[in-house]
């Protein structure tokens, strides 16, 4: 370190660094800008993580729902299939009473004559 005329440094005053201190000072630069860029890379990676965590999160949850739509329309449809084969049993017997109906009527009327 150097002072002009031996004087102390003031506000306006020059200082003059040994090759060494400047050494030291872009050392401690140095080292201090990996540090942030490390830690900068560490949040990034942090949050690139989360953001896949939270859309694999969201995906699950859409497949969840997705399933119990698909559970609620096949219980629905076994239900449908059971009261469509009802309806066609009561259709079916319905047709049978009725033709049945109409033959005995008609053997009665063309018998009775």
């Amino acid at each position: 370190m150097h002072f002009a005329n031996g004087e102390m440094p003031g506000k306006n005053a020059e200082r003059f660094y040994t090759d060494s201190e400047v050494d030291l000072l872009i050392d401690a630069i140095s080292e201090a800008a990996l540090e942030a860029i490390e830690q900068a890379a560490g949040e990034a990676a942090k949050a690139a993580v989360l953001s896949m965590v939270e859309r694999e999160a969201a995906l699950l949850q859409a497949q969840v729902a997705l399933q119990k739509d698909v559970e609620q329309m096949k219980s629905e449809m076994s239900l449908m299939k059971k009261e469509g084969i009802k309806n066609a049993v009561i259709t079916g017997l319905i047709s049978f009473v009725c033709g049945l109906a109409i033959g005995v009527s008609g053997i009665i009327i063309i018998g009775g004559r």
